[in-house]
């Protein structure tokens, strides 16, 4: 993906206890998009939210749920990103899913000194 390009950012809101082939989901969605070459993919632990269900999930000690929300956060071109929308369906029980445009300003490995 180059800075000049106009970017796509693709946002999974899951849950912590979200589960696909017997690992974490949000795992299995980061190494499925780093298989199929997507640009970048980054995992978020939020310490509260809710979702459809109204049902808070929070990080507090005595909360009833410990199934914090997560949000997988994947960016690329749009052909990259719809491309991978089927698999994602495929993976995805529950939770909510969104795909904005981007200006990308940077992309662009670390430089060894």
């Amino acid at each position: 993906m180059d800075t000049t390009e106009e970017g796509y950012l693709l946002r999974i809101y899951i849950g912590e206890s979200d589960r696909w082939e017997h690992q974490p989901l949000y795992e299995a969605i980061v190494k499925e998009a780093r298989r199929q070459g997507l640009a970048g993919a980054t995992v978020l632990r939020a310490s509260m939210g809710y979702g459809m269900q109204s049902r808070l999930h929070t990080a507090k000690l005595l909360a009833l749920s410990s199934d914090l929300p997560i949000l997988v956060e994947i960016a690329d071109r749009k052909e990259k990103i719809e491309g991978f929308l089927a698999t994602l369906e495929e993976m995805m029980d529950g939770g909510l899913a969104t795909v904005e445009k981007v200006r990308v300003i940077r992309y662009r490995g670390h430089s060894r000194r």
